[in-house]
């Protein structure tokens, strides 16, 4: 009887333990209900996301935590089971490819900004350029390079080659690009020296001191910059769920407005 007893007792302690460990081993880091929110953003979001929570975080008491890349790293960290609880991509593309990954909730996505592309040059350049079909961009570059974000894969080099190439200027240029990672560090290599010309958002070129807007791509030579929002699918934070309303609020509009972008979505 003694000997049934104790290999009872050792079973359930068994069972408990290999419960434990089942629940460790399939929980997902930085998903649960009382840590903090995570959010993986588009690196051209970075001054106004940061002032926006920073605000919600004063009011709430709730913390955000922010990491900033270009989107199409994002998506590929979320489709490999990096944890976060919103994203926000600067484009439609990488969004439907992370819905198309079962790695968000659709019925949250919201179009909440849209952007336009600049080429900007160091502040204290003297180069004027006429963004208008068959314009030699070559020629402004002077020997230099023309810095972007990777062109095939980060939305704003994307955009930046579509209008390029409706602008007959691609050619001419494809030879001389300094691709960079995301549109934040191509907007350095610009500060910097690095370049004499470069392009980024609108919005990049209002946080950054160092650069000025040597002109505006048309805004029929690209598709529509917009930038989505939702809720990532593995997501157990309920404070995400306000969060995300509130950004969609007309509170969070200032934020993204001061910085150059265009809310079109009011809170759902």
């Amino acid at each position: 009887m003694h000997a049934v007893s104790t290999r009872r007792s050792w079973l359930a302690g068994l069972l408990a333990l290999s419960l434990a460990f089942g629940s460790f081993a399939t929980a997902k880091p930085g998903r649960a209900a009382d840590a903090p929110i995570v959010i993986f953003a588009a690196a051209s979001l970075k001054n106004a996301l940061d002032e926006a929570t920073a605000s919600w975080g004063k009011e709430t008491g709730k913390t955000a935590k922010i990491s900033y890349a270009g989107s199409n790293a994002l998506a590929k960290q979320l489709e490999s089971g990096a944890p976060a609880d919103i994203f926000w991509s600067a484009d439609q593309a990488w969004m439907d490819y992370a819905q198309k990954n079962n790695t968000i909730r659709p019925e949250t996505r919201t179009d909440l900004l849209r952007n336009a592309i600049v080429l900007v040059a160091a502040k204290d350049s003297t180069t004027t350029v006429d963004l208008k079909p068959g314009v030699d961009l070559a020629k402004a570059l002077a020997g230099g390079h023309l810095a972007m974000g990777n062109v095939d894969a980060v939305p704003a080099g994307k955009y930046g080659k579509a209008a390029l190439t409706q602008l007959g200027a691609w050619d001419g240029v494809k030879d001389k690009i300094a691709q960079a990672e995301n549109v934040r560090a191509a907007l350095l290599l610009v500060a910097r020296g690095e370049a004499p010309l470069g392009i980024v958002y609108a919005s990049d070129a209002v946080s950054e001191p160092g650069v000025k807007v040597v002109a505006t791509f048309p805004a029929d030579s690209h598709s529509p910059i917009v930038y989505p929002i939702a809720r990532t699918k593995d997501s157990a934070n309920e404070d995400s769920v306000a969060l995300l309303k509130w950004l969609k609020s007309p509170a969070a509009k200032p934020f993204f407005e001061k910085q150059g972008f265009t809310v079109v979505s009011a809170a759902k």
